[in-house]
């Protein structure tokens, strides 16, 4: 790191958990992050300003006038551009020595999976069970870590699967396929509160901050927030032996 490096990132530096050691492995780090919008947008921005080296953004939507009440990487003069080029114009704002690479195609079949192996950690930022499932098989075949948020209304939730622990559940065995996810729950159809995605972005953000840094201890089961109550919940999630995914 040069001198002008140690000032940006000093305020990391200085946490006896980054250290200069800590702040090298996130300048050296990729971040997978799928999903432009409410999510993706502080997990873009966080990880940029916080040096991670490099960065890539998917999203093969384009930005729309309802999306600005909450995807904080867009504004006005963005509507009808790519999200992942709009964040990635955001991101490169707040440090310009980023290599941050737009995905403007949705990611899928074989191109997902070599995105996702080329990764130090994957965050899911999509709000569709059918993305949710496919990218937690890419992760778990690659055996990248997989950093998982949802916001809908005023409730959130975020879960951590690292396929690099031998006890670490994965999505599959928190939501089973055979249950049948409810497709309809996204924020076109049911609302979100702007602030929310914010908070779950940024715990995300945290999450994957520490995985490539090696910094305190990688966040275990399932996290729920109730926006309403202001109330944090925590559960264990064991990995399920009869997982379609992980299992035997």
């Amino acid at each position: 790191m040069n001198d002008d490096a140690l000032l940006r990132y000093s305020r990391q530096i200085m946490l006896e958990q980054v250290d200069i050691a800590g702040q090298e492995r996130l300048l050296a780090g990729h971040a997978l992050v799928i999903g432009a919008g409410g999510l993706g947008s502080p997990v873009a921005l966080y990880l940029a300003a916080a040096g991670m080296g490099r960065l890539t953004l998917a999203d093969d939507d384009a930005v729309e006038l309802s999306n600005l009440q909450r995807q904080i990487a867009h504004g006005t003069a963005d509507l009808g551009r790519a999200k992942a080029e709009s964040a990635r114009e955001a991101a490169l704002a707040l440090n310009p020595d980023a290599e941050i690479r737009a995905i403007t195609e949705r990611l899928e079949g074989e191109a997902l999976a070599a995105a996702v192996a080329e990764a130090d950690v994957v965050l899911d930022c999509t709000d569709r069970f059918t993305s949710r499932y496919a990218i937690n098989a890419a992760c778990r075949a690659a055996g990248v870590p997989l950093v998982s948020g949802a916001a809908i209304r005023f409730s959130g939730q975020l879960a951590v699967f690292d396929p690099r622990d031998a006890e670490s559940p994965c999505y599959a065995c928190l939501y089973p396929p055979d249950d049948g996810g409810d497709e309809a729950l996204s924020c076109a159809e049911s609302g979100v509160v702007a602030p929310l995605v914010g908070l779950i972005g940024s715990f995300q953000a945290l999450e994957a901050i520490k995985l490539v840094a090696h910094a305190g201890q990688v966040h275990r089961g399932l996290s729920t927030f109730d926006g309403l109550s202001g109330q944090w919940r925590h559960f264990r999630v064991p990995r399920d032996p009869a997982c379609p995914v992980c299992g035997g």
